[in-house]
This record gives C-alpha cells, sequence and structure tokens, in this order.
C-alpha cells in the first residue's frame, strides 16, 4: 500500500478521538496516544499508534516514529489518549456452571450479558475452564467461535474425582467422575482427550466438611497424567490439603489449581525445589478464600496464608497464572485479586501471570505480548497498572482478534 499523504495523515490524527463503532464493522483497529506496555519486563511506549489488522498487529510505534498507511473508511478508531494498553487477560481457573446450563439453545444476548459481566469486562480474552458441564461449555465455546456471542477463547478440562470424594460445596445430585483405580482413571482421561477437551483436572483432595479430606492417590494420578501428557495437553491438580499436593506432585501433574487452604500450611523447601523441577506452575485463587467461610477473621487468615504461599513460590522463580475460581464464586471484580497479589509480587509479575506467563506455558506463541504479528488480543485501560495494581481490572476496551469484544 502506498503512504497516504500529509493532509491524510492530519486527517486520521483528527479522526483517532472519535468514538468507536460497532466493532463487528470493521477488520482494521486504530487506537493513538496511549502507553502501550509491549511485555511485563519491556519498557513502556509513551503516545504510541497502534494499528490492528486481520486480528493481528501491524503496527506498534511512537506516535512521531510510527508510519501511517492507507486505511479503509471503516476502520476503528478508538479514543486512546491518556489510557494504557497491555496484551489480553488470561484467566486460567474459570467455571461455565451456574447460569450456564443450556447453552446450545439459551438467547444470545442472555449469554452474551453474562458473559460481559464474568469475563470481557475484566479483560479476558483467553479462560480455561476447570470444570463445568462438557457439553454446556463445548456448545458455548461453538457459538463464541462462530462469533455469535462475544467472548473469550475458551479452553477446557474435564474433572476427575477420587472415589467417594464428592465436595460438601458441590450439590449432592451431582453425578462426578470419580475414579477408584488407575485403570478407571486413564480411561476417563482418554474419554476426555476423544470429546476433544484441553486437558484434565484432577481432584487430588476432595473437601468433606466435618470428615477427613479425601485424596486421591498417587498411582491414579499419574494414569490420568499419562493419558493428557502422550497427547501434549496440561493436567491440573485441586489440592485440599499436603497429602493431595504431595500426591499430585509425585504424580506429575503441571499446575496447582489454588494455593493450600489447610491450616498451618508452609512450602517446604523440598516442594519448592519439586515443583521448580518439574516447572509446576501455581495459580493463587486469593480471593476465593473470602468467600469459603462467613468470619472474616478467618477469611484474612486464609489469604494471608495463600499470599506467603504465593511469596515463598514466586520467590523460588515459580510460574504464577492467574485465576480467580470465577463462576464457582460470584465476585467477577478482579480487583481484590490483583490487591492480594500484590502483597507477593510486583505489579508488572501480576501482568506477567495475565499475559506472558500463561502464553509460554499452555504454548500460545502469538499471544501475550503487544508486538508485530501478534494476535491482536488486548486490553486497553483507564489508568496505569504501575502505580497502582488495582488498575489492571479498569478496563475501557477488551479486543479479542482485533474485534472489541467488550467496551465501557
Amino acid at each position: 500500500m502506498k503512504p497516504i499523504t500529509r493532509a491524510a495523515i492530519g486527517l486520521l490524527l483528527m479522526l483517532l478521538g472519535l468514538s468507536a463503532r460497532a466493532a463487528d464493522h470493521s477488520t482494521t483497529l486504530v487506537c493513538a496516544g496511549a502507553k502501550v506496555y509491549p511485555s511485563p519486563t519491556a519498557p513502556p511506549i509513551d503516545n504510541a499508534v497502534l494499528i490492528v489488522g486481520e486480528g493481528r498487529i501491524v503496527t506498534v510505534a511512537p506516535r512521531n516514529a510510527a508510519k501511517y498507511y492507507d486505511l479503509p473508511g471503516s476502520a476503528l478508531k478508538l479514543d486512546c489518549v491518556g489510557k494504557v494498553v497491555v496484551a489480553g487477560f488470561w484467566n486460567s481457573h474459570v467455571h461455565f456452571t451456574s447460569g450456564w446450563d443450556g447453552a446450545a439453545t439459551a438467547p444470545a444476548a442472555k449469554l452474551q450479558t453474562q458473559m460481559q459481566e464474568m469475563l470481557t469486562r475484566w479483560g479476558f480474552t483467553t479462560v480455561w475452564d476447570l470444570g463445568s458441564t462438557p457439553e454446556d461449555t463445548m456448545a458455548l465455546r461453538r457459538r463464541v467461535d462462530a462469533g455469535e456471542i462475544q467472548g473469550p477463547k475458551i479452553l477446557m478440562a474435564g474433572d476427575i474425582f477420587p472415589k467417594g470424594g464428592h465436595p460438601v460445596y458441590l450439590p449432592a445430585e451431582m453425578k462426578l467422575p470419580q475414579a477408584a483405580t488407575p485403570q478407571e482413571a486413564g480411561q476417563m482421561a482418554k474419554g476426555y482427550m476423544a470429546m476433544g477437551l484441553d486437558g484434565i483436572k484432577l481432584f487430588t483432595g476432595a473437601y468433606m466438611g466435618d470428615k477427613p479430606v479425601i485424596n486421591m492417590d498417587t498411582a491414579i494420578v499419574k494414569a490420568a497424567v499419562d493419558v493428557a501428557h502422550a497427547q501434549g495437553k496440561p493436567v491440573f491438580a485441586h489440592p485440599q490439603n499436603r497429602v493431595g499436593m504431595e500426591n499430585a506432585l509425585n504424580g506429575g501433574v503441571d499446575i496447582l489449581a489454588h494455593t493450600i487452604p489447610e491450616w498451618g500450611f508452609a512450602f517446604t523447601t523440598a516442594d519448592l525445589a519439586q515443583m521448580k523441577r518439574q516447572h509446576t506452575a501455581l495459580i493463587p485463587t486469593l480471593t476465593l478464600w473470602t468467600t469459603v467461610v462467613p468470619d472474616t477473621q478467618i477469611q484474612d487468615q486464609l489469604v494471608q496464608a495463600g499470599v506467603s504461599e504465593l511469596k515463598a513460590y514466586f520467590s523460588e522463580g515459580g510460574t504464577v497464572l492467574f485465576g480467580t475460581d470465577v463462576g464457582f464464586i460470584t465476585k467477577y471484580d478482579t480487583s481484590q485479586e490483583f490487591e492480594f497479589m500484590g502483597r507477593a509480587m510486583g505489579w508488572g509479575d501480576v501482568l506477567a501471570s495475565l499475559t506472558t506467563n500463561p502464553s509460554a506455558y499452555f504454548k500460545a506463541p502469538t499471544k501475550g505480548r503487544v508486538e508485530k504479528g501478534m494476535d491482536a488480543d488486548l486490553v486497553i485501560l483507564d489508568a496505569d497498572p504501575a502505580t497502582d495494581v488495582r488498575n489492571l481490572a479498569k478496563v475501557a476496551y477488551t479486543i479479542r482478534g482485533g474485534k472489541v469484544i467488550y467496551q465501557k
């Protein structure tokens, strides 16, 4: 394409301040005047120009150095002056459970509203569902991928519970896949892989209320892990206590889906060394601990314990993945999770847990950074997270593949 004239450049810059039109009317998007963080470790680009075309980033550069080209009249021009641009967020622990039943036939407008309230208004462009009714979530994923519903990319993990391990917080009438032997676990894992799921989640510890936790034997863990790893798929674990965590690690799981809510729990030097050796990732879900008991003092104790676990793990170089357990909990606002995580790590490290860490861990090399040629999964913020990590929750626009899927 030929460079446009000086007059046309001036016209373009004037138009950049106009309000956005509907995203699905355009395949080209322009954002000018924002501060851009290309990655959590790269220096920011002030007063930048960002141009997106066909779902990819075409240009990201300082405004005075950017090369402008002819843009179609349908180009979407966002008002980005004074805003901050980062890569699209991953939430590596969500649930499409309550309110998502019948997703194949439910009105798109209803699902769209739920999706916005739960995920897209908080900047999420990719999510891991770690437990739901597969038929409903697969139908929801198809409708999102078809553009019928604006939402994030949905990755799915199939659940396996230990025999007799029906957690007290799940409805008693709910039928849960429970494995009593390694052979049963292996068959369940193969079934999930045949369904087209993207991973497995193992309840290596099931909370039984006043009764003892039921843990999953290491041999059962390993059987499911072997099936998933043979197809290059990750395995998440939900441990409830030390035994469940040790069985998960010894069985070779990839990600701990929570910090450990056991009284007095702390990672030992040996735990941290094993996690580092096996490249086991951790999802903190610290806000979850404010919802599990009504006593605010106990909530504070659980949160502080989780923060301590996170700090010890992060200090040893562990890979932290952001996740909230949203869908199981109804605290959609991510501000509190950012504040809790900020007690254990810097704002850039929190941003990495949302962007570069999951993109690298889950082998998505075209996501996680705001650079030329990368997928145009972007979050435009109203305020700079470098001044307050909670600003990561102040989302003005969420963009997936160059399409605005949320606008404040």
